[in-house]
């Protein structure tokens, strides 16, 4: 047999799993169940001290392409499952293994329709998936299979991440052209629609849901955010402004640059955004220079929005400006650690800590408008297990129906 691991010293060898055998027949006490998506290849999942992986069994020359489209696509800072490695010249014409890491806290696309508190779930699928292929199509990348058994969701602040789980119909080039996008949009809008449909059939689309109609709207969602990243904008002579209104405009959307076009045409300047140089996650860079805390781009955002009400307060008491790294410091020591730690310890898994520091201050805001007054974190919290985190699904892993989580 081969194997082709990452050199990573903080993952296991695997040399204790019953490779000679079809996977499908794997009895290893390291097996374990999780809830997962729909596939048309024999998948499994494995424990090593606390960390699960994926195995998928598939044709050798897929399982290693597909591998290194998993590690192109991590370099391009697109959110991908984490490509492990690769076992291969198995006996007895076996298929090869690509193994991934799991994605912690992740949700199928079906999961999210069985009742997993994700409120307007209609939008922030659509929003999420829409996001996704746009990312991929900035890197080059042509998904070939856009579809939501072919992606997992995480919790963000009260929207959803979309993470791309199966490469192995994709293609990565320099440039993907119109056509391309075109052509990879089409397919992701009628697979779509035969998912909702099917999710309609089973009872459990919500009241209001056309599969079509959301289908359809995941297209206009794309080209509407592909647009305000690729845009081009004449701007006159005494508009220069404008420059910095653009910038803002991919900021807000979660998207920087460092690099604009501006051609001089009569009247002004054309002003040109190479979508090749747009990079995703402005406010996840801003909140790990601060902070260190690696987080999604939404529970970023909340967390700076925090970190800004933080400053306002801290600066009044002080009656002087404090510099960032100063605010960002007492905003962890005095508010996010101690906020997560008053959690009880068997409860903190349950969710990533910025997505429950988020449910905190959404709590918090209820418990005010409860009290008529502002509530205190320690309020919030003493509301907040209790009445919603003790009884909330264990999200890190998700046993499948019968199974138990690890």
């Amino acid at each position: 047999m081969r194997y082709k691991l990452v050199a990573d010293e903080s993952l296991p060898d695997f040399l204790d799993l019953p490779w000679t055998t079809p996977l499908e027949e794997w009895s290893s006490p390291r097996m374990v169940d999780v809830v997962r998506g729909i596939s048309r290849h024999v998948v499994r999942f494995v424990h090593y001290d606390g960390s699960i992986f994926a195995l998928k069994e598939i044709n050798p020359r897929l399982a290693r392409r597909e591998y290194r489209l998993l590690r192109d696509l991590a370099e391009h800072a697109v959110p991908v499952v984490e490509a492990v490695g690769v076992v291969s010249e198995r006996p007895e014409g076996l298929d090869a293994i690509l193994l991934t890491r799991h994605l912690d806290f992740s949700l199928p696309y079906r999961t999210l329709f069985s009742g997993h508190g994700v409120p307007n779930l209609r939008e922030h699928l659509l929003d999420a998936l829409a996001e996704l292929l746009v990312r991929l199509h900035v890197a080059g990348f042509f998904w070939g299979d856009c579809s939501l058994s072919n992606a997992l969701f995480r919790r963000d602040a009260g929207a959803l991440s979309a993470y791309l789980v199966d490469a192995e119909t994709g293609e990565m080039h320099p440039t993907l052209t119109e056509g391309q996008r075109g052509h990879d949009l089409a397919i992701a809008v009628e697979n779509l629609a035969g998912e909702l449909t099917d999710v309609e059939q089973a009872g459990r689309l919500p009241a209001g849901i056309d599969p079509i109609e959301t289908a359809l709207e995941v297209g206009r969602r794309y080209e509407a955010l592909w647009a305000e990243l690729t845009r081009d904008e004449l701007i006159g002579h005494d508009e220069r402004h404008r420059i910095h209104d653009r910038l803002d405009r991919l900021h807000e959307l979660g998207f920087d640059t460092d690099e604009l076009e501006l051609v001089a045409e009569e009247g002004g300047y054309r002003l040109r955004v190479n979508p090749r140089v747009v990079e995703p996650g402005y406010h996840q860079k801003r909140l790990l220079s601060l902070t260190g805390l690696d987080v999604q781009e939404n529970q970023a955002r909340r967390l700076l929005d925090d970190i800004l009400g933080f400053r306002e307060e801290i600066e009044r008491q002080a009656g002087a400006p404090l510099p960032d790294s100063i605010v960002a410091y007492r905003w962890l020591a005095e508010a996010y650690e101690p906020a997560l730690t008053a959690i009880p310890a068997e409860l903190r898994g349950k969710l990533e800590p910025a997505e429950l520091y988020h449910q905190l201050l959404e709590h918090r805001w209820f418990r005010s408008e409860e009290i008529g007054r502002c509530a205190t974190m320690e309020e919030a919290i003493e509301s907040y297990v209790p009445g919603i985190l003790v009884t909330a699904p264990d999200e890190r892993v998700l046993p499948a129906d019968g199974a138990r989580a690890v």
